[in-house]
């Protein structure tokens, strides 16, 4: 390697690190409040735990369904600071936020309408519908909220700022646990005072940003109007990472029908399992939010050399600090349970599961690199269909293992792992092999300011 680009890796290094550590540390905050949610939720005993699994992952969707929102929004704002258009940046990024408000209020009004609708659809048993339902219908209060949260999330990512996100969200989401924990135990309200917490926070949350956001429109003279020709142009950005993100959901939904049919424990340890993927998912996020801003803003300056030292040097840290992460998961798969629930029979069949989840880490760092890789670089559409031919992919997958569960009558334990293996292996394997065709080609490294 020469000294010139050596040079220049060394600077990747520590634009990546720069970027991708407070946002480790913004991203991480979430899932460690659900973990501690579920824990909280947990010791009220299996239903409410089935029921916040459930309504989790309703609400985890329709959430999801909008990330396009901080998605689309990171690399216009850097494709225009790349540019040195450091007040369009901020405009397109505004045009978001009014785009994230309109598309929550009635998102937020036809949730909660629909939420007893949503629920009876997984064919859950009563108790547990009654809770599911409650915890979903008082979290469609804050929806808005959240869909502002990922809007201003990436105006900010996009000006190459993660440090702000990062001590909203700590700040946030430690408020979010000490509410939680007020509401459920000290009032009484249960799984429903879960919520309640929740939504409280969230709108604490957006009122910060938008003082935050405020001072960056003054000083670079942007306004606060929104535009049409803003809004349409996000908007039409943003209906290629819908569908990939559709693709996304519907796996995970998938999955959760999957531990549904096998039973209201395993649907409660199922819970666990898939907050700690979130966990690892988050954490590994980093380095593919670090990559959505660095790529967005190379590309907008016409500097391929660095897109692709960015690429060669997330993808080996991503599946580096998979395979820590995963073997942390494995070593502790014996003792995590103890920690979410107290419920004898939902602890015995979490180890298994947890081991196959530390398994697939590495591949996950891999897929999430390389998704934030592609959605910098603006190449949605690619990602929109391939996204339904993973889901194609694992579709027989799922079907699959709850059937030869119920079939072969498996222990609790062995059918679950199998339902995790099905999607934290099968489904990560297909998407890893269409986003590296992708990759390893020239066809998304598209230049300029738009």
């Amino acid at each position: 390697m020469s000294a010139r680009s050596g040079g220049r890796l060394s600077l990747v290094d520590r634009d990546i690190l720069r970027l991708a550590v407070p946002a480790l540390g913004a991203l991480v905050a979430e899932p460690l409040f659900l973990l501690a949610d579920t824990a909280m939720v947990g010791h009220l005993g299996a239903e409410p735990l089935a029921g916040l699994g459930l309504a989790s992952a309703i609400l985890q969707t329709i959430i999801g369904l909008m990330v396009f929102l901080a998605y689309a929004t990171t690399p216009a704002v850097a494709r225009r600071l790349g540019a040195g258009d450091e007040r369009g940046a901020v405009t397109a990024g505004i045009d978001g936020l009014w785009l994230a408000l309109g598309l929550g209020a009635v998102l937020g009004v036809l949730g909660w309408l629909g939420a007893p609708w949503l629920v009876g659809a997984f064919g859950a048993p009563a108790e547990v519908a009654a809770e599911a339902s409650a915890y979903l219908s008082i979290s469609m209060a804050g929806l808005p909220a959240m869909l502002l949260v990922f809007a201003a999330t990436g105006l900010l990512r996009g000006l190459q700022d993660t440090r702000t996100p990062l001590w909203v969200a700590g700040i946030g989401f430690a408020a979010n646990i000490a509410l939680n924990a007020v509401f459920i135990y000290g009032l009484g309200l249960g799984l429903a005072g879960s919520a309640i917490g929740t939504v409280v926070a969230q709108w604490a949350m957006v009122a910060v940003y938008l003082v935050v956001i405020r001072r960056h429109a003054a000083r670079v003279g942007a306004g606060w109007r929104p535009h049409r020709a803003g809004l349409l142009r996000g908007a039409a950005s943003g209906v290629w990472l819908f569908v990939r993100t559709l693709g996304l959901r519907a796996a995970l939904l998938l999955a959760t029908w999957s531990a549904t049919a096998l039973g209201p424990e395993e649907l409660a340890a199922y819970q666990v399992v898939i907050t700690l993927f979130s966990t690892l998912a988050f954490a590994l996020d980093a380095l593919a939010i670090a990559a959505q801003a660095l790529i967005g803003r190379s590309l907008g300056a016409g500097d391929v050399t660095t897109v692709r030292a960015v690429l060669r040097r997330c993808v080996q840290w991503g599946v580096g600090s998979g395979l820590v992460l995963g073997l942390v998961v494995a070593a502790s798969a014996w003792v995590l349970p103890l920690v979410f629930t107290s419920d004898a029979d939902v602890r015995a069949m979490l180890p298994l599961s947890l081991v196959v989840l530390g398994v697939s880490a590495p591949l996950g760092g891999l897929v999430f690199v390389l998704d934030g890789v592609l959605i910098g670089a603006g190449d949605a559409r690619y990602l929109a269909w391939t996204g339904l031919v993973n889901l194609a992919a694992y579709v027989p997958l799922a079907l699959g293992a709850v059937w030869w569960s119920v079939a072969a009558e498996l222990e609790a334990s062995v059918a679950l792992a199998l339902v995790t293996a099905a999607f934290a292996i099968g489904y990560l394997a297909a998407r890893a092999v269409t986003l590296s065709l992708r990759a390893r080609g020239a066809g998304w490294m598209v230049t300029g300011a738009a």
